[in-house]
């Protein structure tokens, strides 16, 4: 780890110690407290606090991590570890087909050259790449365009009149209220309750809801186990109640436990498969291409011949179209799917 990774830890180590303990204030302090903390109160913001409060604490808007640019996605299209064997083998074919002949090396002639392998190799390259980087932007957009469809809102209470709200609207200090089947759009500090019954599963792990109440804490505990704070990402499984919006975006528990996994891309269960079935398949092409090539040779004596044969064969063994197949396969799927949904 660099100076700079360290730097960045210790900033975001210090921006988590400052929320959390905005946690905990709002937890252990009475209602006014917490009100005059985030300049509400039980009506609900004024509407000049809204626009103040929405500069001061953030939208409450989740990074999605840092998007990769045309090249990076062109780039991705075309490295993978088939990719880099045939790239191998097309420099292989070169040398031996092209050049040798070119400069009459090892007994070849200029009537030997030949440049159809390379020329079929390269071509399977651009094609596969190609593809699959086209694939995965039409996929890419697809998706997009799923996400649009998503509409999420909240009621929230403004200078005493309740009203519908997107949740990318809401700010520190709104009033929500919460009833059975609702997803919980900001970090919240309760003020009302009734047999109000919260998953927090997506957060914790925790399968069995957990009740929660506006009940002041008298001592510090596991943020997650304040009774009277609840967390944007939980859901109502029953009752109803109302709170203060505390935390909003990348502020709140899920956004940040969010910003930790958007830092680098993380793989998921179907690509570590598909990449075990790749290397398995370069591990027997790594054993069978040399064995080959010893054999050949020791049977025929003549080691430039076996040589080439045995980078034939590791061409046949090398399934250049398995990444741009698997990519077209669920870009293609991904595209349907939002076909059959009426934008």
């Amino acid at each position: 780890m660099n100076r700079r990774d360290i730097q960045k830890e210790i900033k975001k180590t210090l921006i988590q110690d400052e929320q959390n303990e905005i946690i905990q204030f709002s937890a252990m302090h009475s209602l006014d407290n917490v009100f005059h903390q985030f300049h509400t109160t039980i009506n609900g913001l004024k509407e000049e606090n809204v626009e103040k409060n929405r500069d001061i604490y953030g939208m409450n808007e989740i990074s999605e991590g840092h998007q990769k640019s045309f090249i990076q996605n062109l780039l991705d299209a075309f490295i993978n570890p088939f990719t880099l064997i045939l790239c191998f083998l097309a420099l292989v074919s070169t040398i031996t087909d092209m050049i040798f002949p070119y400069l009459e090396l090892f007994g070849n002639t200029k009537n030997d050259f030949d440049c159809l392998t390379f020329i079929i190799i390269v071509t399977m390259i651009l094609v596969s790449g190609i593809l699959r980087f086209i694939q995965e932007s039409r996929s890419g957009e697809a998706a997009e365009k799923l996400l649009k469809m998503i509409t999420t809102t909240c009621t929230v209470t403004r200078q005493g009149k309740k009203q519908e709200i997107p949740m990318d609207d809401l700010v520190v200090g709104d009033i929500v209220y919460l009833s059975a089947g609702d997803m919980i759009p900001g970090d919240m500090r309760l003020i009302e309750t009734k047999d109000l019954f919260v998953s927090q599963a997506s957060l914790t792990g925790e399968s069995e809801p957990i009740e929660k109440n506006y009940s002041i804490v008298d001592k510090k505990q596991a943020l997650t186990d304040y009774i009277n704070i609840v967390f944007m990402g939980s859901n109502v499984i029953s009752g109803s109640g109302c709170g203060v919006v505390i935390r909003v975006g990348n502020h709140t528990m899920l956004g940040m436990m969010a910003s930790t996994l958007t830092d680098e891309t993380i793989e998921t269960s179907f690509t570590k498969g598909v990449n075990e079935v790749s290397w398995v398949l370069i591990h027997f092409m790594m054993v069978m291409v040399p064995l080959v090539f010893i054999i050949n040779g020791l049977t025929k004596h003549n080691w430039l011949s076996a040589f080439l044969f045995a980078i034939s064969i590791a061409v046949g063994l090398t399934p250049e179209m398995l990444p741009m197949i698997v990519t077209t396969c669920l870009s293609k799927g991904a595209i349907s799917m939002s076909k059959k949904i009426p934008l």
